[in-house]
């Protein structure tokens, strides 16, 4: 009996379809993503269109594979764009999957529901950051490459965030005034800020960590390391970042930088500064608290960032935090406070100052840590949770409104 009762409640689960290329807990969007399926299993008959899924339980969710095209970025999302959309029809046609509500993190359909708007291409295109050094030829395709990709997007999203029928939410409160300016949607939009996963990212595991991250990084205690973790470091201020840190020669700070980039392009430009910093280039790890433990403050002075999670989960262990106004991490922080925000990320001489104080000031350095992760302990999964079910049932209740209004009309 009890079983046929579970039965019939997991049949009266409203059906959710989330279309995303990749999913997992090693890149900022996707784990998000990763955490909110987590979040809503209980609640919703999950289907999960994507390439790739790591890092969640599949016994909760259905996989619908979606096939991957093998080359350059801008081929596989040109494919991608199509192929979620033709599998999808697919599924709704002969498998009878008619999900209630579409969900999509960013631009990957035209046909989503509800929309999380993490990042607006087209005014990042409005911003980027140029590189005016040599660079050999391989650097210059690969920013074209990128080039075209971002302005597919752009162009798509004229499309979806133009669509009066989509539900927007926001990551930071700062896009909703970009979405005016670009597409003419009016707020007020929700905000869902991030999650963190506290057990890992938290003062007393970076400290337990720190010896051993430094030495094998090779970190004597008399340098102080800065940390920038992320893709495209010119858009996430690793230019910025190298600048300021080379007006302060006398000073022994060393920058870490951890992504998936070439690092080619940014060591001609290092070498080309006089007083160029020492930069080390890493790769990725899952156990991202192994940079944050091997770090004593981290900078984050993007050009153009929506939300961006290594500056909030370095704020969670405890480290200082410089962030640009243009990122919108710094929505969650008290300038002075719990961190410092840079007012404009091209600003090098402020932020060589703030390099410098929070060298020379230790004590400073200390109470902003200690403020930071206080600060970030209110920022959990769980809650973003909570909030993205509201804006769900507010979607379902809204899209059922329209069924039944239309339907009305018809007869």
């Amino acid at each position: 009996m009890r079983s046929d009762l579970a039965s019939a409640s997991a049949k009266s689960k409203p059906k959710l379809a989330v279309v995303s290329p990749f999913i997992d807990k090693q890149h900022g969007t996707e784990r998000r993503v990763a955490e909110w399926i987590s979040g809503l299993a209980d609640d919703f008959e999950i289907h999960v269109y994507s390439q790739q899924v790591e890092d969640v339980d599949l016994s909760k969710i259905v996989w619908h594979r979606v096939p991957k095209v093998f080359g350059p970025h801008l081929l596989n999302y040109s494919w991608w764009f199509l192929a979620n959309r033709v599998r999808r029809g697919w599924d709704r046609r002969f498998h009878g999957v008619r999900p209630d509500l579409v969900f999509s993190p960013g631009i990957n359909c035209l046909d989503a529901d509800v929309v999380s708007v993490h990042v607006i291409f087209t005014e990042y295109l409005k911003r980027r950051p140029r590189i005016t050094s040599p660079l050999p030829v391989s650097s210059w395709l690969r920013i074209i490459h990128h080039g075209l990709y971002y302005r597919l997007i752009a162009f798509l999203e004229s499309r979806v965030y133009r669509d009066p029928e989509s539900v927007l939410f926001l990551i930071s409160q700062k896009t909703a005034l970009e979405l005016e300016q670009h597409f003419g949607r009016l707020g007020p939009f929700p905000v869902i800020y991030l999650g963190l996963d506290l057990d890992t990212f938290n003062p007393l595991r970076r400290d337990s960590l720190r010896r051993g991250a430094r030495a094998e990084l090779g970190y004597s205690d008399n340098r102080f390391v800065v940390l920038l973790i992320g893709n495209d470091w010119k858009n996430k201020g690793l230019l910025t970042l190298v600048d300021a840190v080379a007006l302060l020669p006398e000073l022994p700070i060393d920058v870490l930088a951890v992504g998936r980039e070439n690092a080619a392009e940014y060591q001609i430009y290092i070498r080309s500064k006089s007083t160029g910093p020492r930069v080390a280039f890493k790769p990725p790890r899952k156990d991202v608290d192994y940079y944050y433990a091997a770090a004593d403050a981290y900078v984050g002075a993007s050009i153009e960032d929506t939300f961006a999670q290594p500056p909030a989960e370095a704020m969670a262990c405890g480290l200082p935090v410089i962030v640009s106004s243009t990122n919108g991490t710094s929505e969650i922080i008290t300038n002075g406070l719990d961190g410092l925000i840079l007012k404009s990320p091209t600003d090098v001489r402020s932020l060589s100052g703030m390099l410098r104080e929070l060298y020379e000031n230790v004590q400073f350095r200390e109470r902003l840590g200690s403020n930071a992760a206080e600060t970030a302990r209110q920022y959990t999964w769980e809650r973003n949770a909570r909030e993205l079910r509201l804006i769900l049932d507010q979607a379902l209740r809204r899209k059922s409104g329209m069924a039944t209004h239309t339907v009305a009309q018809e007869s």
